[in-house]
């Protein structure tokens, strides 16, 4: 695939790889995700002073680019796996009020998503959902002008950092019906809000967070009331595209280490790279990694046509990297031996990230439904 990027677009990859590159070494990781706070509110704020939580946004949101952007960003934030919650609270909260805001959200919490001021995490996924986003126990009862939320989000990734949430609830209908799913914005710190805040396998940080009796204005809804799905559907292909651009990210770094390693490890007085055997699992872990680019770069360029073709190369794109992690993610490790498990290796974290990844807004399996359903539909 011929995929030229701009000057511009050159200039954020620059930007980004330049910072990660300087402050996210694996030391400095692995010293960040022990911490109390598993992350690094100084980096957010330089995030927001480079324009880097700008670059989604149109020029009319006070941002300068699009899902391109956001691509070039997750990429580079896979070859450092960085924790900071870019994709909760840029691209899938940001995107929600893009598509969906009135004037007024646009301009008080996209602004605050540039500036770094606010961060918001996405709290959609239910403890029964199984991937199905109108699978929603969590209601939203209206009240006069008001809305009361009741409900249970499971695994809302960067909750302990953020400040606003993002959640999907029922307003109307059955549990799976798919109309009756609004969206709504809600203060962290409101009344009836609680959170269960935990580490991840993968160095991040989620909570299950609890909503008992929370009332929210009218004025929080995103969009349509009853009608959120269609836009919750085009939001988390948007973060499942960038989620695979940070895989793609995290696999280039990985087949460079085992790479490295290889020619470095000797066996029998031999680097093992020197094996045949090895140099072609190696030569496999490379054309996986070059077929997972073009596949990104296709879902990503995709995401603006039509609800069918967004979600068929989305998902083909999701089955293409799920698979290939795996592949490069487990033949690493076998390449490493026992150390590649370890904390003292970076290739056992790039391992588990990309093990995470596979699963993450819907596993190879859902997404290989999704695509067959389309197809033949």
């Amino acid at each position: 695939m011929d995929f030229d990027f701009t000057d511009e677009q050159n200039m954020v990859r620059d930007g980004i790889s330049r910072l990660i590159r300087e402050q996210y070494d694996f030391d400095t990781r692995r010293n960040v995700i022990a911490s109390e706070s598993g992350w690094r509110p100084e980096l957010w704020a330089q995030l927001a002073e480079l324009g880097m939580l700008a670059a989604p946004f149109s020029e009319e949101d006070g941002g300068f680019g699009g899902a391109t952007e956001a691509m070039i960003i997750m990429e580079e934030f896979g070859k450092g796996l960085a924790v900071e919650p870019f994709i909760p609270s840029v691209v899938c909260a940001g995107g929600l009020l893009k598509h969906g805001g009135n004037s007024a959200q646009r301009e008080e919490y996209i602004g605050g998503i540039i500036s770094g001021e606010m961060i918001f995490a996405f709290a959609y996924a239910e403890p029964r959902g199984r991937y199905d986003l109108a699978n929603l126990e969590t209601s939203a009862k209206a009240d006069g002008g008001d809305y009361i939320l009741n409900g249970h989000k499971a695994v809302v990734i960067g909750a302990p950092w953020a400040t606003h949430l993002v959640v999907t609830a029922r307003t109307s209908g059955g549990q799976t019906d798919k109309d009756g799913v609004s969206v709504f914005v809600v203060d962290k710190a409101a009344q009836g809000v609680s959170t269960r805040d935990y580490a991840t396998v993968d160095g991040r940080r989620a909570s299950e967070v609890y909503f008992e009796n929370v009332k929210v204005s009218g004025d929080a809804l995103i969009g349509e009331a009853g009608n959120g799905l269609p836009l919750i559907e085009k939001v988390v292909d948007e973060a499942t595209a960038a989620v695979c651009a940070e895989a793609v990210g995290a696999m280039k770094v990985t087949n460079e280490t085992t790479l490295d390693y290889s020619r470095q490890r000797k066996q029998f007085g031999t680097p093992i790279g020197s094996f045949q055997v090895l140099q072609h699992r190696m030569a496999d872990m490379l054309m996986e990694y070059e077929q997972s680019v073009s596949m990104c770069y296709l879902a990503t360029i995709k995401l603006d046509e039509d609800d069918a073709t967004r979600k068929k190369n989305v998902s083909a794109a999701k089955v293409r990297i799920g698979q290939a992690g795996r592949f490069i993610g487990q033949s690493a490790i076998q390449t490493h031996g026992g150390m590649g498990m370890t904390d003292e290796l970076a290739v056992g974290s790039y391992f588990k990230r990309l093990s995470i990844i596979e699963g993450e807004f819907g596993s190879v399996d859902h997404h290989m439904r999704r695509h067959i359903a389309l197809t033949a539909g």
